[in-house]
This record gives structure tokens, C-alpha cells and sequence, in this order.
């Protein structure tokens, strides 16, 4: 801001390079239309990556869409990145984790292109989803006490101890 010689106050006046700085009727110079083309591409992409983590995620968004912008020489601003927020906190019970691992995993790779970002929350969602069914075994080993027979025979095929002609059948 600057202060006139009479005392009021004058906001300082704006210099643009770009079709909003210039008289009306004027066109962007070659140059400029094709970055003004490269970045409304690029805000249709964050655009879209952001809403299909939206989609998703839903129940366990945070916050929505925040985006960082950049002015294009046209004057406007362009979303050149994004983010969403989301809750990967573990469920009040294994079983509760797991289904929010799966969901996790589902928001963040959502997009047709997920960032390196996108896959790290999905790693960790795996490895919640992990930790939440060995939670899951322990507790169905430790409540079938010495294990059923099917549980008994895999024990004792690792084990190396399995008599002759023991088969243990596997389904997948």
C-alpha cells in the first residue's frame, strides 16, 4: 500500500504479463496458451485424483479436497496439487481394523494414477490389515485350546513330523 500526497490510502497497483493484465480483447501470446493449456490439464487430473479418494473414502474423509494452486499467465489460478484427509486409525476390534485396512487401501488407490503418497497409506493399510488378522489367528488358536485336527496335521507336516501316507489337503 502507499499513501497519496493528500493523505488517503491507494492499494498499489497490480502488473500482470498475462491476458488479465492486459486490455480487453487482447489474446495470450502462443507461448502462454500452451502453459495455460498444460495447467488446466493439470487441474482436471488433481481435480479428479482428489474426488475419486472423495468417493472411496467415504466415512473415513477427514477433511476434503485442499489444493495447492498456481497463476497461470491468463491471470487464474490452477490446482497443481491436492490432497485429501483420511482417518487410518485402527478399528475398536480386529475384525473392525480389517474392514478399515481394506477401505484404507480402497481410498488410496482409487485414483488411475496413484502418487507415491497415495501408496505409502495403502502400505500401511496393509500392514494393518496384516496385524489385525494375526490378532484374529491368536485368538481363534488360543480358543480352540491344542488346535482342531486339520490345525494338528499342518503343525506336524511343518514340523517334519508327519507320519507315512499323512496327506494334508489345501484349498485355495
Amino acid at each position: 500500500m502507499s499513501v497519496s500526497a493528500l493523505g488517503a490510502v491507494t492499494a498499489p497497483t497490480l502488473r500482470s504479463t498475462g491476458a488479465a493484465g492486459q486490455a480487453a480483447g487482447s489474446r495470450l501470446s502462443e507461448s502462454d496458451q500452451r502453459i495455460v493449456d498444460r495447467l488446466q490439464a493439470r487441474d482436471r487430473v488433481v481435480r479428479a485424483h482428489e474426488a475419486a479418494h472423495m468417493a472411496a473414502g467415504s466415512g473415513l474423509i477427514t477433511h476434503g479436497a485442499s489444493f495447492t494452486y498456481e497463476t497461470g499467465p491468463d491471470g487464474k489460478r490452477y490446482a497443481v496439487g491436492g490432497e485429501v484427509g483420511i482417518d487410518v486409525s485402527p478399528g475398536r476390534t480386529p475384525e473392525e481394523t480389517l474392514a478399515r485396512a481394506e477401505r484404507i487401501r480402497a481410498a488410496a488407490l482409487a485414483p488411475a494414477d496413484p502418487s507415491a503418497q497415495d501408496r505409502q497409506v495403502a502400505s500401511q493399510a496393509d500392514r494393518m490389515a496384516v496385524e489385525a488378522r494375526l490378532e484374529m489367528s491368536a485368538a481363534t488358536t488360543s480358543d480352540e485350546g491344542a488346535g482342531s485336527g486339520v490345525t494338528q496335521a499342518y503343525q506336524a507336516v511343518a514340523a517334519g513330523r508327519a507320519s507315512a501316507g499323512a496327506r494334508v489337503d489345501t484349498w485355495a
